[in-house]
Order: structure tokens, then sequence, then C-alpha cells
């Protein structure tokens, strides 16, 4: 018996739609988050390649990296792949954070585990969520293997004790906060033993430290500068590390920093509310 030739094209479609919707009935649930699990670990790997430093930047440093509590990372700008700022934006990563963030505690850019810096435009910040805060220091361009503990240099900030009470830690925030350069007007002076202006001590060190150097909690990003970081994390890290600013990537104005942890300070503690 012969069909027409339309009956036989709609035998043809009808079974393949049958076999094809049969095909994608046999993937069971539990199938498809495993799938999607393996997706999510390929794109991990790919975010990972985006923030990783180049193989010539790791050869550079490799012998400084041997040593203990020291890193090399690249630091992404904010907001440019920040997927909760730009949602529509094609160089959107999933990373919460964006990539602009890292934790000298916890080793990780995933943004919201005690995050110690962040890269936005052309300047590197510290603290910002909550009464957490933090101090940053320009050193210039100085050797980064050559601080201590005890160089002059580091002991003001190292010695520095945060405020236990939140209104005592919100008040500290401020103080070091933007600096004349950045809106017009001076900052306070701070009343806790420790100057956001060269410290007395070390007033007689000037060929030590560029020249305006203040400590503030943003500071402007300058290629091949020595920075001094302490970053209070209250109920999960306070930490002094030393880093420089390796480079800037022209095409999306990412950084690679070289650090080394000079210090971990105890848990601090807050008294909310007082």
């Amino acid at each position: 018996m012969k069909y027409p030739f339309a009956t036989v094209l709609f035998l043809i479609i009808a079974i393949s739609f049958t076999g094809s919707n049969g095909f994608a009935q046999t993937a069971s649930r539990g199938d498809l988050l495993r799938e999607i699990k393996a997706k999510r670990a390929e794109l991990q790997q790919l975010e990972n390649q985006l923030l990783a430093p180049t193989a010539e930047d790791r050869k550079a440093y490799a012998e400084f990296l041997s040593q203990p509590n020291t890193g090399l990372i690249r630091l992404l700008p904010h907001p440019v792949y920040d997927r909760d700022t730009y949602g529509k934006n094609n160089k959107t990563i999933s990373m919460r954070g964006g990539g602009a963030y890292y934790s000298f505690a916890s080793l990780t850019h995933e943004y919201g585990f005690g995050s110690d810096i962040q890269l936005e435009s052309d300047h590197l910040s510290v603290g910002g969520a909550g009464a957490d805060y933090g101090i940053l220091f320009n050193l210039g361009e100085v050797a980064l293997d050559k601080l201590k503990l005890e160089d002059p240099r580091v002991r003001s900030m190292s010695d520095y004790t945060p405020p236990s009470k939140e209104s005592d830690a919100r008040r500290e925030a401020r103080k070091f906060g933007p600096s004349v350069n950045d809106i017009g007007r001076t900052a306070l002076p701070l009343d806790m033993g420790f100057t956001n202006r060269l410290p007395e001590d070390l007033l007689s060190y000037p060929d030590m430290f560029p020249s305006g150097s203040v400590y503030r909690s943003r500071l402007r990003v300058l290629v091949n500068s020595t920075y001094l970081l302490r970053s209070i994390n209250y109920l999960h890290s306070d930490v002094l590390v030393a880093f420089k600013v390796v480079r800037r990537d022209s095409d999306d104005g990412s950084v690679i920093l070289v650090w080394k942890r000079l210090k971990k300070y105890p848990v601090p503690q807050l008294a909310l509310g007082k």
C-alpha cells in the first residue's frame, strides 16, 4: 500500500518527537542535579583561571612565595564583574563580589568570609561592613621581604588596639575615612593612641615615607608601591598584612598583589549597642 508523502512525513516527525521526549524523561532529577553540580565545578574552574596571576608572575616571586604566610593574588575591579551590580553585564561571574575582594585570613576571594581588601576603580580599600574597619598605609617603593614586626614603619600599626564597643569602633572607622584628596576636607584627629598622620616616633625617619603619607581606609592604587594593611573583622579575624602592587592589567584594570601576613591577632570581640 502506498501512503501519501505528507502522511509519511507526519509519521516520521511523530516518531522522532516521541523518541526525544522519552529520552528526556529518562533523566531523573538526581541525574539533573549531578549534571548541574558538574557544570558548577567547571564554571568554578574557569573563574579560578580568570582570577589567577600569570605563570610569569608566579615565577618572578617563586622564592618569596616559598616562605610561610605569603601569597600572590589578582583582584578584579568592582563592580565590573559583580553579578549583583550588573546582572546583564557580559563580564559577570558567579562568585559573590565579582573577584574584587580577598580575605587574608580565610584565603578566599568570595565576599562574605571576612574580606580584608577591595579593589574599586583606582583605589584599594579595607573595612566597610557593619562595624568592621581597617587601616591602609602606603610605604612607597620599599622591599616587601624586608618588613618585619619590629620595623619602626610597622610598629604603630602592629601595636594598635581596636576598640571593643560598637560605638567606638564606628567612630574609629570614620576617622580613617576619605582624605582631603578624596572629598575635599581634612581628616579627624584620633584620640586612642594612634594617629592617621605619621606618629611622633616615626617623624625621625622621613626617608622611609613618601611625602604626605597618611593612614586611611582607602588609598589610590600605585604600581610598585608597598602597603601596610590592618583589617579588623569583628567576631571573625584581625590581621596585619604587607603587600606590593606588582602590576595592573590594562584590559580590565585588575591588579596583581604579592603579600605576606605579618601578624594574626586574636579574634576581636564587639559589645553591640554600646
